[in-house]
């Protein structure tokens, strides 16, 4: 069992400006891989489509309450907080009006800061602190995303094993150093996850090493390969580590979760 060492949740904005990189996936079984090693874990679902929501099995007649409602301050995020199938992982859901928050935060007094009140305040009413919250963001930058990276500790960024990667990668870099300059000065990237790697491919080999050549220790040594297993468990309203917690798609993140905390338990001993 890993022992916590911190009072507040470690915030991590799981993020990537380009889409249908495994961003959400990595969300659920990353979630579920630290609840499952007895890490009390929230996921802030902040993507209009709701995908983190659905994957975890909570339908939409259950978002009675969600991270819309939060954001524009009608309910606190203790209220809007369900219970999922996994013990000790906690999910506060996304609703369709997400879509709409740009426009009505367009004038709202310190709207960058909507998300980092809210954990705050969660901080000071939750009785059993969480030790992680992650945040599934959208695939773009815009006032949610940019909430999430104002109320995060550090990023976390799956990059898929393909072509433009890299371009993808560096657009993020840039907007990371805008927020920090402006937003969070505390941001920090925690590291890169390699997601949808096949061995067999040429290209996914090449992206690896030109990924790790250029960005070093960030990259996590754990890749997480293509699984048809991983595909197929968010159709069930399940993480892939409950669907099938023996395939190669579930090790991999269970290796992901032990990687991370070995990370951050480095970082709080450095700050420390």
């Amino acid at each position: 069992m890993f022992e916590t060492t911190h009072l507040n949740p470690r915030i991590l904005a799981v993020v990537n400006q380009k889409g249908g990189v495994g961003k959400t996936t990595t969300t659920i079984n990353l979630a579920t891989a630290l609840a499952a090693i007895g890490q009390k874990t929230l996921i802030l679902d902040i993507d209009p489509q709701g995908n983190a929501s659905t994957g975890l099995g909570i339908g939409h007649e259950q978002r009675t309450k969600t991270t819309y409602d939060v954001l524009v301050g009608e309910e606190v995020l203790s209220d809007a907080i369900l219970p999922t199938a996994v013990p000790n992982l906690g999910l506060a859901p996304a609703h369709y009006d997400l879509a709409g928050a740009e426009l009505e935060l367009a004038n709202a007094p310190r709207r960058s800061y909507r998300m980092k009140q809210a954990l705050d305040r969660l901080s000071d009413d939750t009785v059993v602190p969480y030790d992680y919250v992650l945040i599934d963001c959208p695939p773009s930058l815009n006032v949610l995303t940019v909430n999430a990276l104002t109320a995060a500790d550090a990023l976390l960024v799956p990059l898929q094993c393909e072509f433009f990667a890299l371009e993808g990668l560096s657009q993020l870099l840039r907007t990371v150093e805008l927020v920090r300059s402006s937003l969070n000065p505390r941001l920090i990237i925690q590291g890169i996850v390699l997601t949808m790697y096949d061995s067999r491919n040429n290209l996914a080999r090449q992206v690896s090493a030109d990924v790790r050549s250029h960005f070093g220790d960030l990259v996590y040594e754990t890749m997480i390969p293509r699984n048809v297993r991983i595909s197929e468990a968010p159709g069930f309203g399940k993480p892939a580590l409950i669907y099938d917690h023996s395939c190669v798609g579930s090790k991999a993140y269970m290796k992901l979760a032990s990687e991370l905390i070995k990370r951050e338990q480095i970082k709080i001993g450095a700050l420390a």
